[in-house]
């Protein structure tokens, strides 16, 4: 089980990732700092999940 959670969380992190960059061209500055703090928390963890 701890497999599955490691790959949501990257699948988490890229998605967050992408949602970034849509919302940092679409000029929403506010949307992209909560997609990017949601997708580096979900990057960390998936490394963490992998120590």
């Amino acid at each position: 089980m701890d497999v599955v959670w490691t790959y949501l969380l990257f699948i988490l992190a890229g998605i967050a990732v992408g949602g970034t960059y849509s919302m940092f061209k679409e000029g929403n500055k506010l949307a992209a700092g909560v997609l990017l703090a949601i997708a580096a928390l979900a990057a960390i963890a998936g490394v963490l999940r992998l120590m």
